[in-house]
């Protein structure tokens, strides 16, 4: 069996709970592993792992009717693009202290296959939050750095910001999620020697490359036994404010790039100096032609905080708007795949689909279904550009949302709809379903969250924000619950929805998919995807290379 950090027992130990979480994941995986004759270990030669993130399994539920109803179908016998993998199964979210956990803990559960507090980022359950201090000799490699120190290349995708929780998770430590920028950061913990988010994206490669030799320290690595490590190859997200200072006068798409920067850093202008081979663009064009040059990395960031919901950047594509001029997740996911694939040693991709997870703590439900069929047109990209025999694909959540679907809707009643039930004799009513206080109600709707609101024809669910929190029941007759700035109703008034605490699912297919299926803690992701890739293994064989 591999070690807590891998590396044929190289690396130092981690913290005892962080050991007892990575040993038991570990040992799981290699017990199912033997009960199939240890069938697919190493043969995933690419891995790519799908992150919506939020999508509960009422989200997929409700996003594949959703999508079988534009297509004109009831909706209910539709399938997603990942509903057609052929092994699933169901991860528990909880982090090490919360039953309801935020984006940080999870992620770093899912890359890491190590379960710590919710806040923080690829860091043990022995650090403490928003200390400093506490970091040191706990910080937890991901399942990107494994794949760069194996010789793959790798990629980072996200609606969201890039410097949020989720993308952070693979290339930073980090005990406070929040601290993007430095101007996000207290002043005691930039001079305790913690770096902002954004910079450790920046600085990704020499921080990856001085891990190495301070836990190998008998070997003295030489600069070419290391070079391999150059960073994570593509990167293509929102969130470019925390990359620019303050002060900035440039002008993106017309519009003032405004930073957030205090140090008056330009980190975009570094990569550029860091990569004199790189592109560094900002468009749905600038994206699309990239196959044409000889890029060595790409940097695409393309909103200064997160991208625009798939619905707003379609209409902004039809007006010619500026969120039109965002790329769609899958654009985004096929340009990775067709960029990394080059690679003799195979590759690593992230895919986050942030924006689900807005549109629920806004309360509006079309968004975050548009966004979860958005993600299920990514995986059909990475499906089609890849070949199963040799390409992991997993596609999860980090945790699921408040949001139900109820009231027993007739079959291929509108989703977004008013309830329309059955009759007595069992077959569909035209007349509305009422309550006790004789009002309609929708099928979908939240625990708890702003409340309803409508905004007619606006496809940013953010605009919810902007209107009176209304929790309870309201007078639906006159309101048409299906316009896309609807926000559905919620049963406890709060600033904003909150994440749920059940199960998420997980779907899988390629080598090492059948890992997948069955019940499991969340960090037994990372353990399926190490087992598959053998990433510790390429990785300990990568640096022992003589130079």
């Amino acid at each position: 069996m591999y070690t807590p950090v891998g590396f044929g027992g190289g690396l130092k130990q981690y913290s005892n709970d962080a050991q007892q979480w990575y040993s038991a994941a570990a040992q799981k995986i290699e017990q199912k592993a033997s009960n199939h004759n240890a069938l697919g270990k190493g043969k995933a030669r690419n891995i790519i792992l799908f992150v919506g993130d939020g999508m509960g399994v009422s989200t997929i539920t409700a996003a594949r009717i959703f999508a079988g109803q534009q297509k004109g179908l009831s909706g209910e016998e539709y399938e997603l693009s990942f509903d057609r993998f052929a092994y699933s199964g169901l991860a528990r979210t909880y982090t090490t202290n919360a039953q309801t956990p935020d984006s940080a803990g999870t992620m770093t559960a899912l890359v890491t296959g190590v379960k710590t507090k919710s806040g923080l980022l690829s860091v043990s359950d022995a650090a403490l939050r928003q200390n400093c201090q506490s970091q040191t000799g706990n910080t937890l490699l991901s399942a990107v750095a494994l794949a760069e120190l194996a010789g793959k290349a790798t990629g980072i995708i996200s609606t969201a910001r890039l410097t949020h929780a989720t993308p952070a998770a693979t290339y930073a430590h980090s005990v406070e999620r929040d601290w993007e920028n430095d101007s996000d950061m207290p002043a005691a913990a930039i001079r305790a020697g913690c770096e902002d988010i954004a910079s450790q994206m920046m600085n990704f490669a020499p921080r990856l490359r001085e891990h190495v030799a301070k836990q190998f320290p008998s070997r003295s690595f030489s600069a070419a036994q290391l070079a391999h490590v150059n960073g994570i190859d593509i990167i293509l997200g929102g969130g470019f404010r925390s990359f620019l200072p303050k002060n900035n006068q440039s002008l993106i798409h017309n519009i003032k790039a405004k930073g957030k920067r205090s140090d008056g850093r330009n980190l975009m202008a570094e990569w550029q100096r860091s990569h004199p081979d790189g592109i560094l663009l900002h468009d749905r064009s600038a994206l699309a032609t990239i196959g044409n040059q000889n890029a060595t990395a790409i940097l695409g960031l393309f909103s200064p905080s997160h991208m625009a919901y798939e619905a707003q950047r379609r209409e902004g594509v039809t007006q010619k708007t500026v969120v039109g001029t965002q790329p769609s997740l899958a654009e985004m996911t096929r340009t990775a795949i067709e960029f990394l694939d080059h690679q003799e040693e195979g590759f690593f991709l992230m895919v986050e689909a942030g924006r689900i997870d807005h549109a629920h703590h806004a309360g509006n439900a079309f968004n975050a279904l548009s966004d979860t069929v958005a993600l299920s047109e990514a995986v059909a990209a990475a499906v089609a550009h890849t070949n199963a025999q040799e390409t992991l694909i997993i596609v999860t959540a980090d945790h699921s949302h408040v949001f139900t679907m109820a009231g027993y809707p007739q079959r291929g009643n509108p989703i977004l709809g008013k309830v329309k039930g059955l009759d007595n004799a069992g077959k569909p009513s035209d007349e509305y379903s009422l309550d006790e206080l004789g009002m309609p109600y929708t099928t979908l709707g939240y625990m708890n969250g702003r409340g309803l609101s409508l905004q007619l024809g606006d496809t940013n669910a953010d605009s919810g924000y902007q209107q009176a929190i209304s929790p309870g029941r309201r007078d639906l007759r006159e309101i048409d619950t299906e316009n896309v700035g609807f926000h559905q109703e919620a049963l406890i008034g709060m600033e904003a929805e909150t994440h749920g605490g059940e199960d998420v699912a997980i779907y899988a297919q390629g080598p090492g998919a059948y890992l997948l299926s069955g019940s499991h803690e969340q960090n037994v992701v990372f353990h399926a995807m190490n087992y598959a890739g053998s990433l510790t293994e390429l990785a300990e064989k990568a640096l022992s290379k003589k130079p």
